[in-house]
C-alpha cells in the first residue's frame, strides 16, 4: 500500500505541470487564432458561456455578444495579435479549473489577461472567463486619469443609475 501511496505523490506534480502546459497550450493557440483572424478557433477554444471583459468599461461581453462584436475584425483578416512575455497558471485541487494571468506585448503596448480555464467532459480545455487589462505604469496614473475623468463620470453616473433600478 505504502508503494502505491508514494508513486502516487510523486507523479501528481508531474499531472498538475502537465495540465499546466495544456492550458498554456490553449491560451497560446487562442492568440495565435486572434492574430490569422481564425474566427472558429478562436471561439472553438472558449466555452460557451464565457465572459470577455475588454479594457474599456462598458465591455463585459457573454460569449454570443462577443462573437458579434469581434465578427467584423475577425472579417477584415486580422483580429489582434497578442504576444505573451509572462504567465502564470494555477490548477485546482480537483484539476478541473484553472486560473491565469499574463503579460502580454499587443498593439495598446503592455497588458495584462486574466482568467479562468475550465476543463471540459471530454478532457479539453477552454477559456471560461478572461479579462483584458491595460498595464500603466504607476507613475503615469494621475495622467491617465485626467484623460478619462470626464467620460468616466458620466459612465459611472448612468452605471449607478442602472445598478439602482436593478435593485
Amino acid at each position: 500500500m505504502k508503494p502505491i501511496f508514494l508513486s502516487a505523490l510523486c507523479l501528481f506534480p508531474l499531472l498538475v505541470f502537465s495540465q499546466k502546459d495544456k492550458v498554456g497550450e490553449v491560451l497560446d493557440a487562442w492568440h495565435k487564432a486572434a492574430a490569422e483572424a481564425d474566427f472558429e478557433a478562436y471561439f472553438g477554444l472558449m466555452t460557451d458561456d464565457a465572459i470577455f471583459i475588454g479594457t474599456d468599461a462598458t465591455e463585459n461581453w457573454k460569449y454570443q455578444e462577443f462573437k458579434e462584436f469581434s465578427k467584423p475584425y475577425f472579417d477584415r483578416g486580422k483580429a489582434w495579435s497578442f504576444t505573451t512575455v509572462e504567465r502564470n497558471i494555477f490548477i485546482s485541487q480537483d484539476g478541473n479549473l484553472a486560473w491565469f494571468d499574463e503579460l502580454l506585448d499587443t498593439q495598446m503596448k503592455l497588458c495584462r489577461g486574466s482568467g479562468v480555464s475550465r476543463k471540459e467532459q471530454d478532457g479539453s480545455w477552454k477559456i471560461a472567463h478572461y479579462v483584458l487589462s491595460i498595464a500603466i505604469p504607476n507613475e503615469n496614473v494621475k495622467e491617465v486619469i485626467s484623460l478619462k475623468r470626464k467620460k468616466d463620470s458620466l459612465l459611472t453616473k448612468q452605471l449607478k443609475e442602472d445598478f439602482q433600478r436593478k435593485m
